[in-house]
């Protein structure tokens, strides 16, 4: 039975990785495509893939999503930003999925962030809403749902999504109500990811990998590809890179 690809990584909008100064390395949006062309994925899964503005503002089109799709010619693709919001902090914002076979059935859900208050240079603020995308294809002649979402980070707001479950629960229930084959991958931002894991188990679901730390900032396992049945994960690797503060994760999967 051929298996088909699937890639997940937290792009942080191109900004390349610099040990020194991670903060101030460069936007090198061209490395960043060479990195996920060189895994020959079926299906690409991204977060962060705008720069968020000042103000909320949401260039339309996407300017680094309008490259990505020049550079992968042969996908079908599903982008969103979340909702507009003046809060915004100036981090990577906007997800997409891309696909060799066609998608349909595109929605997005907004994932509200509770008003959990933290200081940013001096400055009281609260947290914006998330975003959970989807869309539908076939794939080995069945019909597969596919999920994207980026949850918000507590940990680094000194508290936690065990305390504050809302997000957690949303996407739980959003990938339950599909019977079918159903693949949910992103960036959960879970530092205690077992809790996560649990979670997303008593829904049926199982992640490609526990073990292998996915972000470089600190020794946490933030990204994960959860799949259900009847589809088997028959390999996968966490691959470091330069390209973002996040590694790459890629499975191999079979349906029976």
């Amino acid at each position: 039975m051929k298996s088909f690809r699937v890639l997940q990584l937290n792009m942080q909008f191109g900004q390349i990785w610099d040990d020194a100064y991670p903060d101030r390395a460069p936007i090198n949006l061209d490395f960043t495509i060479a990195e996920i062309r060189q895994h020959d994925a079926d299906i690409i899964v991204l977060q962060e893939v705008e720069h968020a503005q000042p103000g909320g503002v949401q260039a339309n089109p996407p300017s680094h999503y309008s490259r990505l799709c020049a550079a992968l010619p042969g996908y079908d693709s599903w982008f969103s930003y979340p909702k507009s919001d003046p809060r915004e902090l100036p981090f990577g914002i906007g997800l997409a999925i891309f696909s060799r076979t066609a998608l349909t059935d595109r929605t997005r859900r907004d994932l509200p962030s509770p008003p959990v208050e933290f200081d940013f240079f001096g400055k009281k603020t609260t947290p914006t809403d998330r975003l959970l995308i989807g869309a539908k294809t076939v794939v080995q002649g069945r019909e597969v749902q596919l999920y994207n979402t980026h949850l918000l980070a507590f940990f680094m707001l000194g508290s936690s999504s065990t305390t504050h479950p809302f997000q957690r629960e949303m996407v739980a229930s959003q990938i339950a109500a599909w019977p079918g084959p159903t693949l949910l991958a992103g960036d959960f931002n879970v530092s205690q990811h077992r809790t996560l894991i649990s979670q997303f188990a008593e829904k049926g679901f199982k992640t490609v990998q526990e073990k292998e730390i996915t972000w470089r900032r600190r020794p946490y396992v933030l990204d994960h590809i959860f799949f259900n049945a009847p589809m088997r994960c028959v390999k996968h690797a966490v691959k470091p890179t330069p390209a973002s503060d996040h590694h790459v994760l890629v499975a191999d999967f079979e349906i029976d």
